[in-house]
């Protein structure tokens, strides 16, 4: 695994040497080039001037802030240099909280941090273990690309995991989204909903979690590479009925797979007690 950042978490008089690393696995993403649809020949990507049409260099390109439809201010690398901000080797931490009070729609990328040395692995360690052992959570910021990124650090197994923030003024409120109304529940729905949310209550673990769309768009490549046909099925839309009906049916097919799991441990105890029954029969004959 290649670092992608070397640095320091600082917090108060605490200085640890760190690298950071990227936690998502871009390779298991499947990635598509431009063809012509004629040729298939790669497509190759154009600046072009949208007035003119007239292709520019990197040179000729200049970025402009747009203040009002049309008018744009010009900001170039100076005013850019102006901004510049005093570090962009350190996480600064600002303050340990509670993980409880970070929403989750604030959570963006997230990355790994590891120490950076045999020196600084046994205070990085001790970070890890105190943030484990207090239920806190480290919320700060570092300087990525040229921006300063509000950032958390949170104990993950033997190590510190590191996300990315999103500034809460970044963040649209709830009240915005259309139609949400304050409906009453009816007592008797309510009490069905959480009856089967009880029933299809689990660990994380035991949930399935596998990207199907890149499978079955592996499997249309594969096929396509060895000249098979693409048989594509297709699937029926969900019929929505009565909300009471619906909450009776799904608790009865929730009980189906608990049942036949209480059957099974059923029948293993009785096993194991005829087992030990015939043990005891022979310890006594003998």
């Amino acid at each position: 695994m290649r670092a992608i950042w070397k640095g320091h978490i600082q917090f108060s008089l605490v200085t640890i040497p760190v690298r950071i690393y990227n936690a998502i696995d871009t390779g298991q993403s499947i990635s598509f080039n431009l063809l012509s649809k004629e040729g298939h020949n790669p497509v190759s990507y154009e600046k072009k001037d949208k007035v003119t049409g007239e292709t520019l260099r990197q040179e000729d390109i200049v970025k402009g802030y747009q203040y009002e439809p049309g008018q744009y201010v010009i900001i170039d690398s100076e005013d850019f240099a102006k901004v510049k901000l005093k570090s962009e080797r350190v996480i600064e931490i600002e303050g340990f909280v509670d993980s409880s009070e970070v929403h989750p729609t604030l959570f963006e990328t997230p990355y790994y941090i590891g120490p950076d040395g045999d020196v600084a692995a046994k205070t990085y360690g001790l970070l890890s273990e105190t943030l484990k052992q207090s239920g806190r959570i480290a919320v700060g910021k570092v300087v990525l690309r040229d921006r300063e990124t509000p950032l958390l650090l949170a104990p993950m197994d033997r190590g510190i995991v590191m996300y990315r923030l999103r500034y809460p003024e970044e963040v649209r409120a709830m009240a915005e989204v259309p139609q949400l109304l304050e409906v009453k529940a009816d007592k008797e729905q309510l009490k069905l909903a959480k009856t089967l949310v009880d029933s299809m209550t689990r660990k994380f673990s035991e949930i399935e979690m596998k990207d199907h769309y890149t499978e079955k768009l592996r499997g249309i490549i594969d096929a396509k590479i060895e000249g098979k046909e693409v048989v594509v099925i297709e699937e029926e839309a969900p019929k929505v009925v009565d909300i009471m009906t619906a909450l009776k049916a799904s608790i009865d097919a929730a009980k189906k797979p608990m049942e036949k799991a209480k059957g099974t441990e059923a029948k293993k105890e009785k096993e194991n007690e005829k087992t030990e029954k015939q043990k005891t029969t022979r310890r006594k004959a003998s």
